[in-house]
């Protein structure tokens, strides 16, 4: 379905506009720093004139604590407790001997993964007196005169990859993957913002062909403007318009997939209203395309796909997070994603669902269940009705009386399935724009579509800046005549005659992170997937056979923002 005339976007104007300013994002920076900085020498000159008694201070008619109006990263499912008391909060505080009462004021997670948007990190708490002071600070919340306010933040990181038996095909792949981010941020008041951030990702000396989400040369990851439209009640509304990140609820629909080397954006127009106890969201978007053909080219939105959806969060108290919301994606492509195994080249699939989360004393919960219905169109053209569902669910503990901040998680993660690819119905769900990595297993053999997943997670805090976690997945196949389905969707195994049966193999992931201060950490991980009966009998080309391949990665990541 198209969007009314009245919210359409030319994009023509902004890939001129970006284009010729991809390539001079360092200078673009480097320049609005030095406007930045002049602007603000000029709006607190050294020397007052003479008759400065006689002239009135001009105040600020806004308060700056509340600019930007932040959206806090809700919890998502296997959300941790962090450490609280007294305690050494990075390996720098160790190191010098900095023992702190109580974890720090720092505006980002003590952790190598960030799924939240550069645009949503708070620094607020530079505008109240007192706070600890940081190198980086010149460069944040820069106050040019009463009604300016202008931030510059980037970030870095490194990762060296090791997989065996990588994507379960026969042979090894090490390589190493880049990743750059810069960003720049201008207010007026809190009634316009200015937004662009830009990315650069590389691969080096991969021994099969990088993934989609490996490369991006030289491209804009964010870039829109937001413009206040309403004061109310105790909330305020804004619109945004252009390129955005989009991250909602438990992510497992919607998300940023902050371990890509490239991160999940999209283009459109979104409306918001922020309020201390709910969030309303309403969008129209289209995903932005990574052009394959040329990684130097700037990307471009897919055409062929509409993106919309109203989305509400309650938040009774403190770290409680109840989710309603309708999601549409309308799909108009002709070319199969997976022609092998999936039926479906395109229609339109809506999601409802809803989502529960929170902690009470020292237990943790969650619940999120989801339904499709909609029409789409197989490969021979003919429409089917969708009818699919997914349904996750955990109960943790913390284990708040024993050293080392110990959690335990135990879920479950469901998604139909299509047991008959002929029925006119199809019923595997659409995972949509997810973060599957986070919830099916770092190897991303595992997709949240046909899918039964016993799973749990235990956490430990050796110290406030050593983070250990451990999850073991049990997979199996909602229908055994349907695909198996990687963290892309995409099906890439078969058994049409369900002979290979369902079980698909045992998952472990291991992950450690050292934070070394409030700019960098250090993340290490083993994964290992043993292969089950189903993916021994199947082959990637979906016909029967024999391929018992257990693949396995180890990773090191290092990574500084600031």
């Amino acid at each position: 379905m198209n969007p009314p005339s009245s919210t359409m976007i030319s994009v023509k104007p902004l890939e001129r506009y970006t284009a010729g300013a991809r390539c001079c994002l360092p200078k673009f920076c480097l320049g609005m720093a030095i406007l930045g900085l002049s602007f603000q020498v000029l709006a607190n000159p050294t020397a007052p004139p003479k008759d400065a008694a006689a002239v009135p201070a001009v105040e600020s008619k806004v308060d700056w604590s509340k600019v930007p109006p932040v959206t806090p990263m809700p919890r998502p499912g296997l959300f941790i407790v962090p450490p609280s008391g007294v305690g050494y909060y990075s390996l720098w505080d160790l190191l010098t001997g900095n023992e702190r009462k109580a974890p720090p004021v720092a505006p980002y997670a003590p952790f190598g993964l960030l799924p939240v948007s550069s645009f949503d990190v708070d620094f607020r708490y530079m505008e109240k007196p007192g706070y600890e002071k940081d190198i980086f600070d010149p460069v944040k919340r820069i106050h040019m005169g009463n009604d300016w306010l202008l931030s510059f933040g980037g970030s870095f990181w490194f990762r060296n990859m090791r997989e065996s038996g990588s994507r379960l095909e026969p042979g090894d792949n090490t390589y190493n993957l880049i990743r750059t981010r810069l960003h720049a941020d201008l207010w007026y008041r809190d009634k316009v913002r200015l937004f662009a951030e830009g990315i650069d990702s590389r691969s080096f000396s991969q021994e099969k062909n990088p993934l989609g989400i490996d490369v991006n040369h030289t491209d804009m990851l964010n870039l829109f403007a937001d413009i206040k439209i309403a004061d109310v009640k105790d909330g305020q509304a804004y619109v945004r318009v252009g390129r955005q990140e989009l991250l909602y609820g438990s992510q497992r629909l919607i998300s940023t997939l902050d371990w890509a080397n490239t991160r999940r954006t999209f283009q459109g127009v979104k409306t918001f209203w922020r309020s201390p106890k709910l969030d309303l969201d309403a969008f129209w978007v289209r995903p932005m395309n990574i052009s394959q053909q040329s990684r130097t080219n700037f990307d471009n939105w897919d055409e062929n796909r509409d993106f919309y959806g109203l989305w509400g969060t309650y938040k009774p108290q403190r770290g409680h997070f109840a989710d309603l919301y309708f999601l549409s994606l309308d799909d108009s492509r002709t070319k199969a994603i997976a022609p092998t195994f999936n039926n479906i080249t395109g229609g339109v699939v809506h999601t409802v669902g809803s989502r529960y989360a929170g902690n009470t004393n020292q237990y943790l919960y969650e619940l999120e269940a989801m339904y499709q219905f909609g029409r789409s169109i197989n490969q021979s053209l003919t429409p089917t009705d969708i009818s699919a569902g997914a349904v996750a669910a955990g109960v943790g503990y913390q284990f708040s009386q024993l050293p080392m901040n110990p959690q335990l998680w135990l879920r479950y993660d469901y998604a139909s399935g299509d047991k008959n690819a002929n029925d006119g119905q199809s019923n595997t769900f659409n995972q949509l724009f997810p973060f599957g990595h986070y919830y099916m297993g770092f190897l991303d053999r595992v997709g949240r579509q046909n899918i039964h997943d016993f799973n749990a997670q235990f956490t430990l805090h050796p110290q406030p800046w050593f983070t250990f976690i451990a999850q073991y997945h049990r997979f199996f196949l909602a229908n055994s005549h349907d695909a198996l389905y990687n963290a892309a969707g995409v099906g890439y195994r078969r058994d049409s005659t369900g002979q290979a049966g369902r079980d698909v193999g045992d998952e472990l992931d291991l992950r450690f992170n050292i934070h070394v201060n409030r700019h960098q950490d250090v993340l290490l991980g083993y994964s290992k997937l043993w292969a089950g009966d189903f993916i021994k009998h199947t082959s990637t080309t979906g016909g029967s056979g024999s391929s018992n391949i257990s693949p396995s990665l180890i990773y090191v990541q290092y990574v500084v923002r600031f």
